[in-house]
């Protein structure tokens, strides 16, 4: 049976609809203007973005993966390194580590969070550790207090990924705050997304900015001639345009996030008692939830059967990075936590301009399904062809 409505699982055309009109006359002025990369917006748009996220100083660079190896490069961190990264995260997070010449070491996560904990992070730290990657997935974040110090008495150096994490906090302090530096994504699909690939690197270390912006800018330092090179470095700067949308979106984000938190607790309550095991969220996180992600069995199942009933989900991550092929050389073990996870997580529709009604019909779904599933009955048995 087709559903009478579907339910995408993300609207990034409400969002554009609702900031065009701020926008549209700033991208004129700029495309007639033929003023493409770097200038004002761009400086007004990593400004706001510092002062967002707590911290003095941002680069705005070419994406969230360029933002943690362009850190890695700036902190020396290279061959004979090590780096510790939850194996629970998009690959981009290790990629940048051997990108950086460094190796990756995998580690589990907590079985209620799916986040890094301190006592892991003790754990896998050895005398080649110089820095430790914190992932802050699905906009939650893990015990930073607790994770912080474990670095300081170790003497390594707090990277954290907030690549899903716009705005999320831990006990009021905004992600990105904590460590060294924190490294963002606006892929357009992020809480805050660009109208096409962007990130940025936040620091309150003015030498660390610095030298991330020179090596993101073919390692030229501020103010030097255009063919002065001091460093060999890369080309991955924000674009003008994308400064731009990032800067009309900025301004909206705290309703947006609000609203995803509204959406997030109705799922909760919707989904309390249910088989879906939801991730749990530390009474000191604020969790911006840019994913609404759930566990449940036969994984790949249940997303058909939803699917056929309109409802459109997501998987993250269906293989954890010490299983992909290109990073299984660096694997130290198994992580069950994570192996199981992967097989096991489903992120549901969660947009800022989805309704109740919508949340309401993705839960309706979802319990149907997850009856059918544990009650071990076939398709057709419920849904009548």
């Amino acid at each position: 049976m087709q559903p009478d409505t579907e339910v995408p699982f993300t609207d990034l055309g409400a969002m554009a609809r609702e900031i065009w009109p701020a926008i549209a006359p700033h991208f004129t002025e700029a495309l007639l203007a033929g003023r493409y990369i770097g200038g004002a917006p761009v400086e007004t748009f990593e400004r706001q973005w510092a002062q967002y996220c707590g911290t003095t100083h941002a680069v705005g660079v070419a994406n969230g993966t360029d933002a943690l190896e362009l850190t890695l490069l700036a902190l020396g961190i290279g061959a004979g390194d090590e780096v510790i990264v939850p194996a629970n995260t998009f690959i981009a997070t290790a990629a940048a580590v051997v990108r950086a010449g460094a190796v990756p070491v995998f580690t589990d996560v907590s079985p209620d969070t799916l986040l890094l904990t301190p006592e892991l992070l003790a754990a896998a730290i050895t005398p080649r550790t110089r820095a430790v990657m914190v992932v802050h997935l699905y906009g939650n974040l893990p015990d930073m207090d607790g994770l912080c110090a474990v670095a300081a008495r170790a003497g390594i150096q707090v990277i954290e990924d907030a690549a899903q994490a716009h705005g999320g906090e831990w006990r009021g302090s905004r992600a990105g705050s904590f460590g060294v530096a924190g490294c963002f994504s606006f892929y357009p699909g992020k809480n805050l997304g660009a109208f096409g690939d962007a990130g940025a690197v936040v620091t309150s270390d003015p030498a660390l900015a610095e030298r991330v912006r020179t090596l993101a800018n073919h390692g030229r330092s501020r103010g030097e001639a255009h063919y002065e090179h001091d460093h060999i470095g890369t080309n991955s700067r924000l674009d003008t345009l994308q400064a731009i949308a990032l800067t009309a979106k900025l301004a909206r984000s705290e309703d947006w996030t609000q609203a995803r938190i509204a959406l997030a607790d109705r799922y909760r309550k919707r989904l309390d008692g249910s088989t879906a095991r939801l991730v749990e969220v530390a009474p000191d996180v604020r969790h911006v939830y840019h994913l609404m992600v759930v566990r449940v069995p036969e994984r790949d199942r249940v997303k058909a059967e939803l699917a056929a009933r309109g409802v459109h989900t997501g998987v993250h991550y269906p293989v954890p990075c010490h299983k992909q092929p290109p990073l299984r050389r660096y694997a130290r073990g198994p992580l069950p936590v994570c192996e199981q996870a992967a097989v096991s997580q489903l992120s549901l529709p969660l947009y800022p301009h989805m309704t109740a009604g919508q949340v309401d019909q993705v839960c309706a779904a979802l319990d149907e399904v997850l009856q059918q599933v544990t009650a071990g009955e076939a398709v057709g048995d419920v849904r009548g062809g």
